[in-house]
């Protein structure tokens, strides 16, 4: 008598997705090793992390700074309102009058930024930045890059991403913007039980973003984009750019302590 074994259904992953894998593992267990150091070693590689520009919480100061953390918060905030719209696996960017809006937002981010470097120098400005005010446009710099950033990756994962708009209708706007609104109280409150959640999660954004950026780079770089049809189908893509988002992470991380140790940069 034959026996004739069903073929295996067994998810595997490719060889570079498990190296990657690996490396995700190893890069996330090395010091520090503190949950709350790793978010503030993270944020030292895209942020300046000057004291008065942050938040405290509890004695302790945020991972980023405040508009940096409205940027990264305000970006979670943004993608986890469109996935609870439905708007998960939206193919289709946010239509022209919401793309001019949002694109106000990083008009009214990039004004702010400025007016606040120039400060920091001591040069002419138009007003005295405030921390509420860094945290208010970095969010609304997140909300939109969570707006135009989820139609990028679905178009770049998927062979057939969803037919709706990111951001179809006012009413859409509203609600990302409610949810940014959450992110701002929660942080601004500055109350001792927000900080262990506001900065695991903001540290954790960091290399999330990084990483979904890297994906989208590493399947244009194999001509792989828009291909998949099932879920398990982008788990190697994502380890790959999670574990090069942590090196980027490392590897900046040590340029700045160096740039800083060589020219005594303020920041």
């Amino acid at each position: 008598m034959s026996s004739m074994s069903a073929p295996s259904s067994r998810f595997k992953l490719p060889p570079d997705a498990a190296l990657a894998l690996v490396a995700v593992v190893v890069l996330a267990l090395s010091a520090p090793h503190g949950l709350l150091d790793k978010a503030d070693r993270a944020a030292y590689a895209v942020c300046h992390r000057l004291a008065d520009h942050s938040f405290v919480i509890g004695g302790r100061q945020l991972p980023l700074c405040a508009r940096c953390s409205g940027t990264y918060l305000g970006a979670l905030a943004g993608l986890a309102v469109l996935v609870l719209l439905g708007r998960g696996k939206a193919g289709r960017f946010p239509s022209r009058p919401q793309l001019l809006v949002l694109g106000a937002f990083m008009l009214v981010w990039a004004i702010d930024g400025t007016n606040s470097f120039l400060s920091l120098m001591g040069w002419p400005h138009l007003y005295e930045p405030k921390n509420l005010l860094r945290l208010v446009t970095g969010t609304l710099e997140g909300i939109a890059i969570a707006a135009v950033l989820l139609p990028a990756l679905n178009l770049t994962l998927w062979r057939k991403p969803g037919p709706q708009r990111s951001v179809g209708n006012w009413l859409d706007l509203v609600w990302l913007l409610a949810g940014g609104g959450v992110m701002i109280l929660a942080v601004s409150s500055e109350m001792d039980a927000l900080l262990l959640p506001l900065a695991l999660l903001s540290g954790a954004m960091i290399p999330a973003l990084l990483g979904v950026l890297n994906a989208m780079l590493y399947l244009a770089g194999i001509h792989r984009e828009g291909c998949a049809e099932r879920r398990r189908e982008v788990v190697a893509p994502f380890l790959i750019g999670l574990a090069l988002a942590l090196v980027e992470i490392v590897l900046i991380g040590i340029a700045r302590e160096a740039l800083t140790a060589r020219f005594g940069l303020p920041f």
